[in-house]
This record gives C-alpha cells, structure tokens and sequence, in this order.
C-alpha cells in the first residue's frame, strides 16, 4: 500500500484553462516513467481549478517525484500558467484501495 502522497493544487489564469489542461495531459509519460510513483492522476475541480493527486510507497519516492521533471516543469511554467503559485501538501495516506 502506498504510504505517502502529493496534492498539488493549481488554480489557472484567465485564458490559460486549455493550456494548464494540455501540461497536466502532457505530463503523464513523464509520471509513468517514474518508478517510485504508484498512482499519479491529473484533476480538474472546475472551470480555473486543476490539481495532481500521486502516491508512492515511501518518502524517498515521493521525494524523487519532487525533484523530477515534472515538478519542474511546473514551477518553471508557473508565472506563465497560473493565478498564484501552486499549493503542493505532503499527505500520509491511512488507508487505500488499488487495483493488484
């Protein structure tokens, strides 16, 4: 089970929606490809509103997610893309159901 998640919250600009949509959908290869990330899903909450939910088995996995190309893409394209900087909160996760 994984123990560990990211909830990035990320709140778009007027005329960037399509765009933060397009990054979030073009950032699933890069997710993929990450060994220590269990579970990765590009959300949008409402018409501005976007967030990433991603867990891993341990902190050394989340940690590795944070320093990889995705979180930097992010930040680099944050003043471009996005309202405020986005909000990513550190969860422990208590329970979970996956797929085995």
């Amino acid at each position: 089970m994984p123990r560990c998640a990211l909830l990035a919250r990320l709140e778009a600009k007027p005329g960037q929606e399509e765009a933060v949509e397009q990054f979030l959908k073009s950032a699933l290869p890069l997710a993929e490809a990450e060994p220590g990330t269990r579970t990765w899903f590009a959300l949008r909450f409402g018409p501005t509103s976007f967030g990433i939910y991603d867990s891993f088995d341990t902190e050394a996995g989340r940690q590795a997610h944070l320093d990889g190309p995705i979180a930097t893409a992010l930040l680099a394209r944050a003043g471009e893309l996005f309202a405020q900087p986005p909000r990513i909160d550190k969860v422990d996760l208590l329970a979970s159901k996956l797929p085995h």
